[in-house]
């Protein structure tokens, strides 16, 4: 994934003018970049195909389990904080997103502690709002449709 990325947004930033190192252009860092992560993830796939692992295997097994829980809690804070007009389901907002994403995805581990996880979601929904509403003045729902209007 890094190789693939890296080497599309390196490809992508040779449309713009790149300049030089004393005089840089709009492409001269997504193409830097691109080519670090692309080279990044070249290193890191070959290590995972050519060093062994503890139990002998190259590549070891897909943790599904975790692999499903964090998936599904970011397609839930999407859900949640855009809403679903298709089926009718209004956007729930940030801080739904929040705590929907944080319990779906604490569950992808071994241990899962409700009261922990609920104070990590308000934790995490007071920061969110300070950084991205107060702060950065972002316009988009903090609260469920039905309740703000």
């Amino acid at each position: 994934m890094f190789t693939t990325v890296g080497a599309a947004f390196a490809i992508g930033a040779t449309n713009y003018s790149v300049g030089s190192g004393g005089r840089m252009g709009p492409g001269y860092f997504p193409l830097l970049l691109g080519v670090i992560l692309a080279v990044m993830g070249a290193i890191i796939m070959f290590k995972a195909l050519v060093v062994e692992t503890p139990d002998g295997d190259k590549i070891g097994k897909w943790a599904i389990k975790p692999l499903f829980y964090i998936i599904a809690g970011n397609l839930l804070f999407g859900v949640l904080l855009g809403g679903l007009p298709s089926i009718g389901l209004p956007a729930m907002g940030l801080i739904a997103a929040i705590f929907g994403l944080t319990i779906v995805a604490s569950l992808a581990g071994d241990d899962f502690r409700l009261k922990e996880v609920l104070v990590l979601s308000v934790v995490l929904s007071i920061g969110s709002y300070l950084a991205f509403i107060v702060l950065l003045k972002l316009q988009f729902p903090v609260w469920p449709t039905f309740i703000a209007g």
